[in-house]
């Protein structure tokens, strides 16, 4: 049986007189692949900050699998600050200094392997391609082996071939059990990679389920399609 890692009750959430967040309810469990979506300014930043803890919310509760949770999450943000003049390895161990873990050689190496950074490993972290920096802010987000990750958009502006390393470093990560939260705004990947989806419109959550389910629920081919349909100006 899974382990419910968070579970939000009624979370919302205003800046000044707008509502952010109205009335979230969601749980993670365990071993899950979740996709956030929705369209720009619909909430989905202001939820994943929330609950990272970053962002306090005005009423409701989340409640999480342990005391110590911060511990056990990891994040990969659209931007990772790395730090100047250090080399791929070099920031691992500082990150991982961050969170009181000491790697060995075989634990570096293997997530390198995992991360597909080994032809990398001596470069200097500012002077990676595209794809590179992303799949090193992956690595960062994994040194301490956490339990639950946090992805936010992460092959946004990448070509195809750095996509598709992404992605198997993500089904990789399912493999061993991790619990995967992403946000996206490619729909084939929501449906390529994710197990449910979360879509939040105006801050609220419109619709979830598997691809398949929402598919089915709104009569459509494609995770596009459904994505199309609940956007249409006449819904809001």
């Amino acid at each position: 049986m899974s382990q419910t890692l968070i579970e939000c009750q009624n979370i919302t959430k205003s800046y000044e007189k707008t509502e952010v967040l109205q009335q979230i309810n969601l749980s993670i469990e365990e071993g899950e692949m979740i996709a956030v979506i929705g369209p720009n300014g619909a909430g989905k930043t202001t939820f994943i900050e929330t609950l990272l803890g970053i962002r306090r919310y005005d009423s409701g509760s989340i409640h999480y699998w342990t005391p110590s949770y911060l511990k056990h999450i990891g994040v990969q943000l659209q931007t990772t600050p790395f730090f100047p003049g250090l080399n791929v390895i070099e920031n691992i161990k500082m990150f991982a200094a961050f969170y009181y873990v000491k790697m060995s050689k075989q634990e570096i190496q293997a997530l390198l392997q995992l991360c597909g950074l080994q032809q990398v490993e001596k470069k200097e972290a500012s002077k990676l391609s595209g794809g590179q920096q992303k799949r090193l802010a992956i690595a960062i987000a994994l040194v301490h082996n956490p339990k639950l990750v946090f992805l936010d958009e992460p092959t946004a502006a990448l070509d195809p071939r750095s996509r598709k390393d992404i992605h198997d470093m993500i089904k990789a990560l399912k493999e061993q059990s991790k619990t995967v939260v992403f946000t996206s705004h490619d729909m084939d990947e929501v449906t390529k990679l994710a197990n449910r989806v979360i879509f939040i419109q105006s801050g609220q959550i419109v619709a979830h389920g598997s691809p398949e389910q929402l598919c089915q629920s709104y009569e459509a081919n494609t995770l596009d399609e459904v994505y199309f349909y609940l956007t249409r100006s006449d819904l809001q």
